[in-house]
């Protein structure tokens, strides 16, 4: 038998941990609009798996209300004191493209020591396709986490801005195979523009890479 709304409220206030996680879930199963409304009363749970849950949601259940929405996750990239939180924002914000949340991201990725906080914002950066987060994104690549740079390195090539192009050639060479494949992913990005000289020839040289999953990528980008 399927939980009712009534249940799912009573289950979102109660006091056992995985009551209210499970509510959280079963928000997916109701009216989206309602299930909106609801989600909002658990933002600011005590717990941050339930904040995590909630906030995450916000990626489909948003859309309702996006100045809402908007509102509720810069607070919680902002204010949320586990990074987990803050990462699931930006990513909800990504997902929403929330484009006017562009300096709120570049903000809390400035003042945040979290790998994954910032991970999170350069990848939502590479989604907005704002051009103003190319400097942001310059910046990332030269992150001393690799994982940061390495997504920089996909954000780049989302954002499809021509001047990224000799910043992204250079990771052709990098020893680590995950840097050159995501490397021939986003150089796909740039086979048809001004710098498809530079661009062909290092995924043709990709296409020749002693990992498969390189050479698989880089040919699919030439084709």
């Amino acid at each position: 038998m399927a939980t009712s709304v009534e249940q799912i409220k009573q289950q979102l206030a109660s006091e056992d941990l995985g009551a209210r996680l499970r509510a959280v879930n079963l928000l997916r199963d109701i009216e989206p609009a309602i299930a909106f409304e609801l989600i909002q009363t658990v933002v600011s749970d005590e717990s941050s798996r339930v904040r995590y849950a909630a906030i995450s949601q916000f990626s489909s259940l948003g859309s309702q209300d996006p100045q809402t929405a908007l509102t509720i996750l810069k607070n919680s990239l902002y204010h949320d004191p586990e990074a987990d939180v803050q990462a699931a924002a930006a990513d909800s914000i990504s997902a929403l493209k929330l484009t006017e949340a562009y300096d709120d991201l570049a903000t809390v990725y400035e003042s945040s020591s979290e790998w994954i906080v910032q991970m999170s914002i350069v990848a939502c950066l590479g989604e907005l396709g704002v051009e103003r987060g190319f400097d942001l994104l310059q910046k990332a690549l030269k992150s001393d986490n690799s994982l940061v740079s390495l997504t920089a390195i996909g954000a780049l090539g989302e954002l499809q801005d021509p001047r990224a192009v000799p910043l992204l050639l250079p990771f052709a060479s990098h020893e680590d195979w995950q840097v050159r494949h995501r490397l021939a992913q986003a150089l796909g990005n740039y086979v048809q523009t001004t710098h498809q000289d530079q661009v062909q020839p290092t995924l043709a040289a990709l296409a020749q890479d002693s990992s498969e999953i390189v050479s698989d990528a880089a040919q699919r980008s030439l084709s």
